[in-house]
């Protein structure tokens, strides 16, 4: 049965499974995750490549031995797209003081990254070659073991290769019902 309302009063209509985008989205906001910064470089964008990043919230760690981790990104963004050809990449665990860097990296349909990187203090990974915020409370460096394609996104398990503990200082960024927030 299709339901129709005055255009100025829209109704979620549900899955065939009975939940809605939007109640499936104002559920999962209710769950408090950690945020981090995925990067990766390409080295296929001219003569001296491009660095590439992206804030993610769905970030866990998968296993102890090996040492794994999963991100999951949207199918056909620009790093699902990099990962996809380039199978080392880089994570920053950002702290509650780096919230402009999650908020930028963020953005969606921005043109380039460059600009982005411009003045946030970092690293190249020595493995990976990804850029590491640093100040970050961890960084990871990463080579893709598995993807998996899971609804309209991609699980990208990683095996990580080095770890970095450049800062013990502040607590970590949170992400909670849709906005940023800080332990405490």
């Amino acid at each position: 049965m299709l339901q129709t309302t005055p255009a100025s009063d829209p109704v979620a209509i549900p899955h065939a499974e009975g939940v809605s985008n939007e109640e499936f989205r104002d559920a999962m906001s209710r769950l408090a995750a950690g945020v981090v910064l995925v990067t990766a470089h390409d080295d296929d964008a001219g003569p001296r490549g491009e660095d590439v990043g992206m804030t993610a919230t769905a970030f866990m760690s998968v296993s102890l031995d090996p040492p794994l981790v999963l991100v999951s990104l949207r199918n056909g963004s620009r790093m699902d797209d990099l990962l996809a050809e380039q199978p080392l990449w880089g994570v920053s665990v950002l702290s509650e003081s780096q919230r402009h860097i999650a908020g930028r990296f963020a953005m969606k349909g921005r043109v380039s990254d460059r600009l982005l990187f411009e003045d946030i203090p970092y690293t190249r990974g020595e493995v990976s070659g990804a850029l590491l915020v640093r100040g970050a409370l961890a960084t990871l460096e990463c080579r893709t073991e598995q993807r998996i394609e899971a609804g309209d996104h991609m699980l990208v398990i990683g095996r990580v290769l080095s770890v970095g503990l450049p800062s013990a200082d502040g607590g970590p960024l949170a992400y909670f019902r849709g906005r940023y927030r800080q332990l405490g």
